[in-house]
């Protein structure tokens, strides 16, 4: 307890701006930004903002301070649903307010989810949020994966594509004086962990998303091996052990944990 308390008081900041320091002030709230205890303290802080949350029947996800609210209706149900959920965040503001936090409806995002025929339906494009109106998106990125309305994660694989690429553009220049250890190393440390991350969510997606994926693989495997583009990509993928992939994500089925 005393190794807590040490940690949370008597702490000061000072701000430096064109070689000229502020004066030293208290800091009565708050933990170090970037320290190791802070996620896990912030965490227990706003622990009750899921009460608040399940209160109104909705289903609350959280990381560190990015919530997201869930809920479940009926096509026929979506205005009364717009209804229940602002009355939520109204509460939730009062919440965070109460406990010194604050609420950013500029950083809010709302995204109808099911299939075209569901989404099409709804003619909600706006929703209000405390004193502002947020517009619904067709897509959000939640923890780095890009979520479309329909879930078919294309716009999620279209972002990882162009960041692999671009990533294997800028290796492209330096590639030849490294051997091919390190530029191995380099590429999955800058290629190979984009299209890691997360990949259990792909699980089912149509052969042309595999296929775009498929194809920043083989180009990755050409740049650090010096492969030409007309030369077969198997014996390639089976020397750096990459055989197996993508091809272990597009196996359909709904048993398999993410």
């Amino acid at each position: 307890m005393q190794w807590i308390t040490s940690f949370l008081t008597d702490r000061t900041q000072q701000v430096a701006y064109q070689g000229t320091l502020s004066k030293l002030q208290r800091l009565l709230y708050g933990v170090p930004q970037g320290s190791v205890l802070g996620p896990l303290l912030f965490n227990m802080y706003a622990a009750d903002i899921s009460k608040v949350v399940e209160s109104h029947g909705h289903k609350l996800h959280q990381y560190a301070d990015d919530s997201q609210v869930y809920l479940t209706v009926p096509i026929s149900e979506a205005a009364s649903a717009v209804d229940h959920f602002s009355h939520c965040v109204a509460d939730l503001s009062k919440w965070l307010s109460s406990s010194r936090l604050r609420l950013n409806p500029a950083k809010t995002l709302v995204i109808w989810l099911g299939g075209r025929q569901q989404v099409t339906s709804v003619k909600i494009g706006s929703v209000p949020v405390l004193s502002s109106t947020v517009t619904t998106v067709e897509r959000a990125r939640d923890l780095g994966v890009v979520l479309d309305s329909q879930l078919t994660m294309s716009a999620h694989v279209s972002s990882v594509c162009r960041s692999a690429y671009h990533q294997l553009r800028q290796l492209r220049p330096i590639i030849r004086s490294l051997s091919v250890n390190v530029a191995k190393m380099l590429v999955q440390a800058f290629v190979s962990s984009r299209l890691d991350y997360c990949n259990c969510l792909l699980i089912g997606i149509t052969d042309g998303l595999m296929r775009w994926l498929q194809a920043d693989q083989n180009a990755a495997a050409r740049l650090i091996t010096g492969t030409r583009r007309r030369d077969h990509i198997t014996p390639i993928l089976q020397q750096l052990h990459w055989q197996l992939h993508f091809s272990l994500v597009n196996v359909s089925s709904s048993n398999w944990p993410c």
